[in-house]
């Protein structure tokens, strides 16, 4: 995965961070601080899927508190890919 800026990511990209972590090939760190470049740039429009979805992504790495573990777990991670897959299925 590629934490570089450049175009504006499509719901396929943001997909693809999404597996990545539920995979365990990219760090949480690592994804919500790719989302967080996207999801904070007020100059760019989305998509309400994609929204929602690098909204998700952009805390991903929460604590539940100091030296905690995620607020999210992984299942809940693996919960939101199914349903933005669904979603997009649903078109």
């Amino acid at each position: 995965m590629s934490g570089t800026a450049g175009p504006q990511p499509d719901l396929d990209e943001i997909e693809r961070w999404f597996a990545a972590v539920a995979e365990g090939r990219v760090s949480r760190d690592e994804a919500d601080r790719w989302a967080a470049r996207w999801f904070l740039d007020d100059w760019l429009e989305w998509d309400e899927l994609s929204l929602w979805a690098l909204g998700k992504l952009f805390g991903i790495d929460l604590p539940t508190g100091p030296g905690g573990e995620y607020l999210h777990d992984d299942e809940q991670v693996r919960e939101w890919l199914g349903e933005l897959r669904r979603r997009r299925r649903a078109g």
